[in-house]
């Protein structure tokens, strides 16, 4: 608090002349750290000319763009910027220069340029080199920050992948699945299917009544060569009855089928997993969805760390 006064009392008791123009002031507080009109000034500047602006804040045009038509935005983005660097410093992850230099000189490498090539080019720009490899340690800080705190909640499966794979480009003929699946099977017996398909309809009901697949295979599959939770195996595509197919492909994993005739009775088919059998002409476009998908997930995430972050944080903007 001592040191908020000190401040308060440098930006604004300016003596002198009555009519002083005042030439600072603090526009908001961050836990206990300002944020003063000429940190939003020089923010606003470095947005326009394009540099030292880190991307996990601005991380395209559109929202550079939106900011630079709005100075609350702005303040906003500041106002986060200073909410993670509090952070950074609670948990005490800050990076040695030596590091800060290895990281310079890979990305003059990436540039095809020297260290000192790299310089030239910052000062051309108007970038001062220490004002620079201060970014560059505040980005690595903030990296290693995120590491912890988000990145490990980023989750992409198969399926996720493969579920965009097939709402761009639909559900083509010519794609191969590989299906792990399981069952829970009703014997015709001698007596015929009739009392075989009422069993498997009345375990049927149990299933959408939230009973596990697992234990109710347990419990009533009659199948002779029973395994750990009804599993049947891993097919691919052709190796099924046509009918089984078609109902699988509708599926997602953990999903099931209805009653389905089978060979000597009548089964339940349970979808444990769906891999779409890599194909050189799709792998890549697929590579390219996981990726999307991922960035999507990352911001996602990202966004509810901050604003979990922002919630506990102590903030005042001055109007």
């Amino acid at each position: 608090m001592r040191r908020f006064l000190a401040l308060f009392a440098l930006f604004f008791l300016i003596s002198g002349s009555a009519h002083a123009e005042v030439i600072e002031r603090i526009v908001a507080i961050v836990n206990d750290e300002p944020i003063t009109l000429s940190d939003l000034r020089k923010f606003e500047e470095r947005l326009r000319k394009g540099t030292l602006v880190d991307d996990l804040l601005v991380p395209d045009e559109t929202t550079k763009q939106a900011l630079l038509k709005d100075r609350n935005l702005l303040l906003q983005k500041l106002i986060e910027e200073k909410i993670i660097d509090t952070e950074v410093k609670k948990q005490k992850l800050t990076v040695p220069i030596e590091t800060v230099e290895q990281e310079i000189r890979s990305i003059a490498r990436k540039n095809g340029l020297s260290r000192e090539e790299l310089k030239a080019v910052l000062q051309q720009q108007g970038v001062n080199f220490s004002e620079y490899q201060d970014f560059i340690k505040r980005g690595l800080e903030r990296q290693n920050l995120i590491k912890s705190a988000v990145i490990s909640r980023v989750k992409v499966s198969e399926d996720d992948v493969l579920a965009e794979y097939v709402a761009r480009h639909g559900a083509s003929n010519d794609q191969a699945f590989e299906y792990t699946i399981s069952h829970i099977y009703f014997r015709a017996g001698p007596s015929g299917g009739a009392l075989a398909r009422s069993r498997a309809e009345s375990a049927l009901k149990r299933l959408r009544n939230g009973e596990s697949f697992e234990r109710l295979a347990a419990e009533v599959s009659e199948d002779p060569a029973f395994e750990e939770g009804g599993l049947l195996g891993v097919f691919k595509t052709g190796e099924l009855n046509k009918d089984l197919e078609a109902a699988l492909k509708k599926l997602n994993a953990g999903e099931y089928t209805g009653v389905l005739p089978t060979s000597g009775g009548y089964h339940i088919v349970k979808l444990n997993k769906k891999r779409l059998i890599p194909d050189p002409r799709t792998e890549r476009e697929r590579e390219k969805i996981r990726a999307e998908l991922y960035e999507k997930a990352h911001r996602r995430q990202f966004r509810l760390w901050l604003d979990n972050l922002r919630q506990e944080a102590f903030i005042r903007i001055n109007k």
